[in-house]
């Protein structure tokens, strides 16, 4: 049994996206996705998705991307990313009923694996998109969430914690944030994330240990559509 991350797939297979007009790597992802997945990850495997499911803009849209995610082995763990316009914050409740036994969604609660806590949330990171002001008033949200999340897991009597983000934990140019503070708060052994595409975007953010924290990118065109071992 073992658990394993990747972020991104971006599946299209109802709407007209095709992610290669961004890079050559994005070509057939969605079998690069089935084939890798199916050569590493067993029915015993859980694996951290960890946003950017569809660019369906609803349910119905994205249904065949949903249903391929349920189709690949192993136990799968969803995270909200800023392109999964199918799920409503408030109503991860909701599609948790839905997809009972088939999927689940991290926000506002844990699972867990094994003696670890798996916390989440989408996070947010600035970019330039947005003014400092709005980009403020989304983090703290975000923060709310996690906080959330990791209280969850301490009432429930858990001390390890693994933490998984959408964006990066930190913005460009940071060498500490307020996602890195609340991972050293609760003592998180490690914080996954992904949403950083192509060469001049990999190195965004932290890569390997800071302040006793393994930090571990793994957006899909990053690690070639192979999901990435987090803990055997």
């Amino acid at each position: 049994m073992s658990l394993y991350a990747i972020g991104d797939f971006h599946l299209s297979f109802l709407v007209d996206k095709p992610m290669e007009v961004f890079d050559p790597v994005w070509k057939n992802h969605e079998k690069k996705i089935g084939k890798y997945w199916n050569k590493k990850v067993k029915a015993t495997d859980t694996v951290v998705i960890t946003g950017d499911h569809s660019w369906g803009r609803n349910l119905e849209e994205c249904k065949p991307d949903l249903e391929f995610i349920e189709n690949l082995p192993g136990r799968k763990i969803l995270l909200r990313g800023n392109h999964d316009m199918f799920w409503d914050a408030k109503k991860t409740e909701k599609l948790n009923h839905q997809f009972a036994g088939r999927l689940e969604f991290l926000q506002n609660n844990f699972y867990v694996y094994e003696d670890y806590a798996l916390v989440g949330t989408k996070g947010y990171a600035f970019e330039n998109k947005d003014s400092y002001e709005h980009f403020e008033k989304i983090r703290d949200r975000e923060l709310e969430r996690l906080r959330i999340s990791f209280e969850q897991a301490k009432s429930a009597g858990f001390t390890k914690y693994i933490m998984f983000l959408h964006y990066p934990p930190t913005s460009i140019g940071e060498q500490e944030s307020c996602f890195t503070g609340i991972a050293e708060e609760y003592g998180a052994s490690k914080v996954i994330y992904s949403h950083c595409h192509g060469k001049a975007r990999y190195d965004d953010s932290f890569k390997g240990y800071v302040n006793g924290i393994e930090y571990k990118l793994v957006s899909g065109d990053y690690l070639k559509f192979k999901p990435e071992l987090i803990l055997k």
